[in-house]
C-alpha cells in the first residue's frame, strides 16, 4: 500500500481555509507546498512503536544516534527487534543512551508482539479510537505514541495530536493572529484532512519531517 499523497487541489483548500484566520499560515503553506505522509511501515508495528518511545521528549538527531547504537547493538548480539528487548539485554540496552522506564516500555512491547497483539492483521479491524486503547493498555506508551503510531504507520488522515507540543505551540501562534477561533476549532476546520496540519507545523518548526 502506497502511503497517502496530498493532491493539488487539497493543498489549494488547506491554503484556503488557512487564509480565513491567518495570512501567515496561508503563506506558509503555500510555500512548502503539498506534503505526502512518509511511509514509516519498515519493521512491523512493535518495530515503530519501539522508536517512537526511543525518542520520546528527544530532538530528532538524539533520537536518530540512539536508535543507530541499537541496532548496532541487536546486530552484535545476531538478534532482531523487538526480541533484544528483554531482561537478559537490559545493561546493553541502557548503554545505547535508553532510560531505565523506555527500557522497561520496550520490554512490555516485546511482551505484547510476542503474544501476537501488535499484528498489522488484528489492527485493522480496528478504528482510531480503539486502536489506541489498546496501544494505551502497553505499560510506558501513552497517548501521544498511540497517535503518532496511528499517523505514521496506519497513516490515519485525520490525526490531530493533541499532546505534541511543537505542533500545538506553533498551530496557536497561527491562530493567535485572528483571536476569532480557539486552537481546537481551527484544527477542526481542516477535518478530516488534520494529520496533513500535523506535518505542516512540524516542516515550520524542523525546516524538514
Amino acid at each position: 500500500m502506497k502511503p497517502p499523497l496530498m493532491s493539488p487541489e487539497l493543498h489549494k483548500q488547506f491554503a484556503k481555509i488557512a487564509g480565513k484566520f491567518s495570512p501567515s499560515l496561508q503563506n506558509a503553506l503555500l510555500d512548502i507546498g503539498p506534503l505526502n505522509i512518509p511511509d514509516r511501515r519498515k519493521g512491523g508495528v512493535a518495530q515503530f512503536l519501539s522508536r517512537a518511545v526511543v525518542g520520546q521528549q528527544l530532538s530528532a538527531r538524539a533520537s536518530t544516534c540512539i536508535w543507530l547504537r541499537i541496532e548496532a547493538a541487536v546486530r552484535e548480539n545476531q538478534n532482531q527487534i523487538p526480541n533484544f528487548f528483554c531482561e537478559d539485554n537490559f545493561r546493553s540496552i541502557q548503554k545505547c543512551g535508553v532510560s531505565r522506564n523506555k527500557i522497561k516500555t520496550l520490554i512490555h512491547i516485546r511482551n505484547a508482539h510476542e503474544k501476537n497483539q501488535l499484528s498489522d492483521a488484528f489492527f485493522k479491524r480496528l478504528d482510531t479510537e480503539a486502536r489506541s486503547a489498546h496501544l494505551t493498555k502497553i505499560w510506558g506508551v501513552g497517548p501521544w505514541t498511540a497517535e503518532m503510531t496511528s499517523l505514521f504507520y496506519f497513516q490515519d488522515l485525520n490525526i490531530w495530536p493533541e499532546g505534541d507540543i511543537a505542533v500545538q505551540k506553533t498551530f496557536k501562534k497561527f491562530i493567535g493572529e485572528s483571536g476569532e477561533v480557539t486552537a481546537k476549532e481551527g484544527a477542526g476546520l481542516f477535518s478530516p484532512y488534520r494529520s496533513f496540519l500535523a506535518l505542516y507545523m512540524w516542516r515550520i518548526v524542523d525546516g524538514e519531517l
